[in-house]
């Protein structure tokens, strides 16, 4: 599977063969790889990224791709390519065309960023309407949690 996912997330690189060659020689190397291409990645701060993906897992068998970084600050969801082009949602910063996505090697854990779901190398993303419902319904549950306090 890593392998896969290794050749999947470098096929969005102008040149995936280093990509993978890089990974290769060191797996805890970071990579800094286009969005736009294969996929976008929607932001979103870690203190509604994480709730949420617990709602999304729920709701799904497999969720896609989701990256966080190790502080907690942000989490990051691979959506459809287009996706962050439409996205309106408050808080939630979208990566596509003309941006770049710092990604660690699947299988690997290098320190700054870390897969929460690694890809399956299918080509498996997060459902953008699925992924809308679960960061309202986690704001709707941080929403309460503020409100006891």
């Amino acid at each position: 599977m890593t392998r896969a996912a290794v050749a999947w997330l470098a096929a969005a690189a102008p040149e995936p063969r280093a990509v993978r060659l890089e990974w290769e020689r060191n797996p805890f190397q970071t990579q800094l790889l286009p969005a736009g291409k294969l996929w976008d990645v929607l932001l979103v701060p870690g203190r509604i990224g994480y709730p949420a993906f617990d709602v999304l897992a729920r709701r799904v068998d497999s969720p896609g791709p989701v990256l966080a970084d190790l502080g907690g600050t942000r989490t990051g969801f691979f959506v459809p390519p287009g996706t962050a082009d439409r996205w309106a949602g408050t808080d939630a910063r979208g990566a596509g065309r003309g941006t770049w996505i710092v990604v660690p090697c699947p299988g690997r854990a290098p320190g700054g960023t870390r897969w929460l779901v690694p890809p399956d190398g299918r080509g498996s993303l997060n459902d953008p309407i699925l992924l809308d419902q679960a960061l309202h319904e986690a704001a709707a549950m941080l929403a309460a949690g503020d409100k006891r306090q």
